[in-house]
């Protein structure tokens, strides 16, 4: 395999952008037959070389090599039509189109000029039996759950057949089930003969599947080497230029205070029946098998979806909330999975969005206090180490820093509760654990943080109990002494008994 030559190269690239250098003198190699891991921390370059390797952008200095020959104005359809297919880590589908419309896009069979949607959907259903979707071909790609689209994203990329398959952060936000179906396709693509790029921060994965890694820091290349004999300290190692601390906090027994979340009976989506009481000081997490109502159970509490119950009380008030701005009055934020498309607003600078949901509380007689405001802004960057200038777009931060602006955001209006739904989704190790103490804080502040996540390791090691849900319903909760991984899955799957039938 060592010898098989590479199908696609980046040799020697550099790239900046307003002047500041974000690759310098790049090289890697993608073989047939290879699944090759990019890592870095977020902001290293990986999504810039990814970026550079699909056409998506020019370097500014060395080469990018398709079958051994430079490419010269690369461009997106360039590499389309050269067999690159790329999975980004930010969907690129279109909500309103279907399933088989979204995988099809920009390659739909023509009979007479005109689409063949009975071919598409041959094709289109051949692929998704790949990826394990099931779903309608005609339903929308915008009614789907995240980890659905991911899967339809995935079956984008396959349904044109690629040479080169560059997958940056697949499966961080599906479930474990999705998660082995890719891990058993990649395997596959592999055997025939395809090269893969796999950009993931969960080490277990790329340990399980890769054979090479290249490693980038600052946007230099700091490691390219096999991956036999590298266990998960030593790629942290890699990545962050020292021995890695504890991921995790020290576990602490929390001091509960006054209720804060009292609800019985709750519905809302595809939930039913829920009770759950939670006071100030705790962490609650919320686990089970991805799409099983955990996200409604949310966003029926923030008042983002139309919710009913039995009886409710909310940081002291009585009742659900009518709409989010009641919600955030009250003392309740929330933070979305989808940082880009919910979170922020990218297009508007990194301090914008630090002030928006506070801007009225630095308005004096009708005018702002840009004075107040520069200095909250300041001050907030300073307490999660957001770096550089805030007046740029928050669309140029990376994925780790733009999820620190979308926390950010919400502790001017001082929340005694927090909604955050996978917070740490396709962060970097470092990022993660910023976020991690940032949550112990908020805690020992006297506020209730209430955490969704599908890393496992997350709810084990942060949460004082976790509440585990299963096809809309709230099966069971773990109290901390039998809260495991292996007692998250199994009371999720039914065929675990362990914690309190809730």
């Amino acid at each position: 395999m060592a010898d098989r030559p590479p199908l696609l190269e980046a040799r020697q690239v550099s790239k900046g952008f307003y002047g500041n250098p974000v690759l310098k003198g790049v090289s890697i190699a993608l073989q047939p037959g290879r699944i090759h891991a990019l890592l870095g921390e977020n902001g290293a370059g990986k999504s810039t070389l990814i970026n550079l390797l699909s056409g998506a952008l020019a370097p500014d200095g060395g080469e990018i090599v398709l079958d051994g020959k430079p490419v010269h104005r690369f461009s997106p359809a360039l590499a389309r039509a050269a067999g690159i297919a790329v999975v980004q880590q930010e969907l690129s589908l279109t909500p309103e189109l279907s399933i088989a419309e979204n995988i099809g896009l920009g390659a739909y069979p023509r009979r007479f000029g005109l689409i063949d949607y009975k071919a598409l959907e041959r094709r289109v259903r051949d692929v998704c039996a790949l990826v394990g979707l099931t779903e309608p071909l005609d339903a929308p790609v915008g009614d789907l759950a995240l980890g659905r689209r991911q899967m339809v994203e995935i079956a984008k990329a396959l349904f044109r057949k690629p040479r080169v398959l560059i997958l940056d952060e697949p499966t961080s936000s599906l479930s474990g089930h999705e998660a082995g179906i890719l891990s058993a396709l990649i395997m596959r693509l592999r055997d025939e003969g395809i090269a893969l790029l796999y950009i993931s921060h969960r080490l277990d994965e790329v340990r399980a599947l890769c054979s090479h890694v290249t490693v980038l820091k600052d946007g230099v290349v700091t490691a390219d080497q096999p991956l036999a004999g590298v266990d998960a300290k030593g790629l942290v190692r890699l990545m962050v230029g020292r021995d890695a601390g504890d991921l995790f906090p020290a576990w602490t027994v929390p001091t509960p205070g006054d209720v804060r979340i009292d609800v019985k009976g709750l519905a809302a989506g595809m939930v039913h029946d829920v009770d759950f009481v939670a006071r100030s000081g705790e962490i609650v997490g919320i686990g089970g098998l991805v799409g099983q109502g955990q996200e409604d159970f949310l966003l029926g509490l923030y008042g983002a979806i139309p919710a009913s119950a039995v009886s409710a009380t909310l940081c002291g008030k009585p009742g659900l909330f009518a709409h989010v701005g009641a919600a955030n009055a009250a003392g309740l934020a929330y933070v979305p999975a989808d940082r880009k498309r919910e979170g922020l607003i990218l297009p508007h600078t990194i301090a914008s969005n630090l002030l928006l949901p506070s801007l009225d509380r630095q308005t004096r007689r009708g005018f702002r206090d840009r004075l107040r405001e520069r200095s909250l802004v300041a001050d907030l960057a300073r307490r999660l180490t957001i770096r550089g200038d805030t007046g740029r777009a928050v669309r140029a931060l990376s994925g780790g820093n733009q999820q620190k602006v979308a926390l950010a955001k919400w502790l001017p209006l001082e929340p005694s509760v927090l909604l955050l739904n996978d917070p740490t989704r396709g962060v970097d190790i470092e990022t993660k654990r910023e976020i991690y103490l940032m949550l112990k804080a908020f805690a020992a502040e006297g506020k209730l943080v209430i955490l969704l996540s599908s890393d496992t390791p997350e709810l084990v090691h942060l949460c004082d109990r976790v509440l585990v849900f299963s096809e809309g319903r709230a099966v069971a909760t773990l109290e901390r002494d039998t809260i495991s991984e292996e007692a998250i899955v199994g009371t999720a799957m039914g065929v675990s008994t362990k914690g309190v039938a809730a």
